[in-house]
């Protein structure tokens, strides 16, 4: 995935966990069905969830990057610094933080990757902020793939200069104390590909740690913005009410129970909330990963779930006065509807958070999400 690209996703996970809640009636059997029936059996997939558990834990990362791809320039740059990769969802997903410095400036990147358990396959986003608190972030569309006798494969489509090219990133030479990264274009459909990103990783001494940061609270936003979220850092007890049919005129809802963990990512710029509950619809693990746009002073929080392991569609807003409110417009049961994201009553030590549809162009609104957060003092307290 070219880390530079910043192109906007599909659906987001509040939606999906939503739809999910609602039963599947069964269907009578058909001719057609009895048809498919006949059909020889596809060969079962491999199951690999587990296939980023050598990439958990602290590393020294050498990094190769060619300064202008796809211009016949051989021109490269080198940094040094550090990676941390941390496990999501039971390993079923996993964040990678790297920093590192070069002649060619300050490097700030991450990397998220979620596994999707019906197509056996990982989605792989990457953000970077080039350091600075003058650089936008936002996630790049997936490279999606997975791995093979060892090495894994992941490919996509982006528009690079105007021009649309396959982008191929793949790890190799793999073992318990270094891994090879590699990002590569074509622009020959894949016949050939130039290599403009080699990353060399050694494991570094030390236990395996999850990217963390300050644990401290501070009541509301403030500044130009970026420390708008700091409020949330910290674990906290979660309670759901979630609407099971929105937009049907429907009033039956479910409750959920469980935690969330809101990490630091960036000093303050962005920032991974993991969320796990439990209720009638069973048990959901989501996140959201909120990256900070300095140059326009908003946030984008992209929102993913267990379930599908992609990304949506990310909301943009901003805090003012102690309230904020993110909006972005879906397809939902064929329609663009609006949706508003608001996180209010913000305390030490709680506080409440909407998800609302319209379909009138905001005129009216229709809440579909609650979740009331009480922060955990002890985080050993693992309680819900």
């Amino acid at each position: 995935m070219a880390w530079r690209q910043q192109l906007a996703q599909p659906r987001r996970m509040l939606l999906i966990l939503i739809v999910g809640f609602s039963s599947v009636p069964m269907l009578a059997q058909t001719s057609g069905d009895a048809a498919r029936a006949a059909l020889p059996l596809k060969p079962e997939l491999r199951d690999g969830q587990r296939d980023f558990d050598f990439s958990i834990g602290t590393w020294q990362t050498h990094i190769s990057r060619r300064l202008h791809p796809l211009s016949g320039s051989d021109e490269w740059a080198d940094y040094v610094g550090s990676s941390i990769v941390g496990p999501i969802w039971h390993g079923r997903g996993s964040l990678g933080e790297t920093e590192a410095e070069g002649p060619a400036g300050h490097l700030e990147a991450l990397s998220l990757r979620l596994y999707n358990p019906e197509s056996r396959q990982w989605n792989l986003y990457y953000a970077s902020s080039g350091g600075t608190t003058s650089t936008p972030a936002a996630l790049t569309v997936p490279t999606i793939g997975g791995f093979k006798d060892g090495r894994g494969e992941f490919f996509d489509t982006e528009l690079f200069h105007g021009r649309n090219i396959l982008v191929r990133n793949s790890w190799s030479d793999i073992s318990p104390k270094s891994i090879r990264f590699e990002q590569a274009f074509s622009e020959d459909g894949g016949r050939t590909w130039e290599v403009n990103w080699v990353a060399v990783d050694t494991r570094a001494e030390g236990a395996i740690v999850q990217p963390s940061g300050d644990t401290g609270s501070t009541v509301g936003p403030g500044g130009a913005g970026q420390r708008d979220f700091d409020f949330e850092f910290g674990t906290w007890k979660t309670h759901l009410k979630v609407l099971v049919h929105p937009l049907a005129g429907s009033t039956e809802w479910v409750a959920l129970t469980g935690r969330s963990v809101v990490h630091s990512i960036w000093n303050g710029r962005a920032n991974i909330v993991e969320l796990e509950v439990d209720g009638p619809p069973g048990h959901l693990e989501g996140l959201s990963l909120r990256l900070y746009n300095p140059q326009s002073h908003q946030w984008s929080p992209n929102f993913a779930n267990s379930k599908t392991g992609t990304i949506g569609v990310p909301t943009i807003g901003a805090f003012q006065n102690g309230r904020g409110e993110f909006y972005d417009m879906e397809p939902i049961s064929g329609k663009s509807v609006l949706v508003r994201n608001v996180w209010s009553g913000l305390t030490a030590g709680s506080c409440h958070f909407e998800q609302a549809f319209s379909v009138d162009g905001g005129k009216t609104w229709e809440v579909n999400w609650i979740a009331e957060d009480t922060r955990v003092h002890d985080d050993s307290d693992k309680t819900q």
